[in-house]
């Protein structure tokens, strides 16, 4: 399968296939006139990198997960730890997400948003002592 077919079938722009391949995440076997050629567990891969992603694993993560599912003598207790390192980095980017939006919400809730210049939106991002 070239590029393009694998592209389309994972719904994944043929740069990041490239980009996969150049950091060692699949590699592809060469056509005597150099063209990639992606076999099944290729595309496999690359499906398997893309759903990763997808859930927000870093593509150290990826590469450590790939390497997990290839071990048959794997313990799931280490993908387990993996996956709930990133759930922890999830939650915590949540509640710094939840920090922000109240946050924001009580600085849009005390701007008038009339004709007048005062706005206390942007006296807090400037920094102003008294701005809220």
């Amino acid at each position: 399968m070239n590029i393009g077919n694998v592209a389309q079938t994972l719904d994944m722009p043929a740069k990041t296939i490239r980009y996969y391949e150049s950091i060692g995440l699949v590699t592809p076997r060469r056509s005597q006139n150099d063209y990639r050629q992606y076999r099944p567990s290729d595309v496999h891969k690359l499906g398997f990198v893309g759903r990763a992603r997808s859930l927000g694993f870093s593509v150290e993560d990826c590469r450590v997960l790939l390497a997990l599912y290839e071990d048959k003598d794997r313990a799931s207790a280490d993908v387990r730890k993996l996956a709930g390192e990133h759930l922890a980095r999830i939650d915590a980017k949540l509640a710094e997400l939840a920090t922000m939006r109240e946050t924001l919400a009580h600085l849009v809730e005390c701007c008038a948003g009339d004709t007048r210049p005062d706005c206390p939106i942007l006296a807090d991002l400037a920094g102003a002592p008294d701005a809220v």
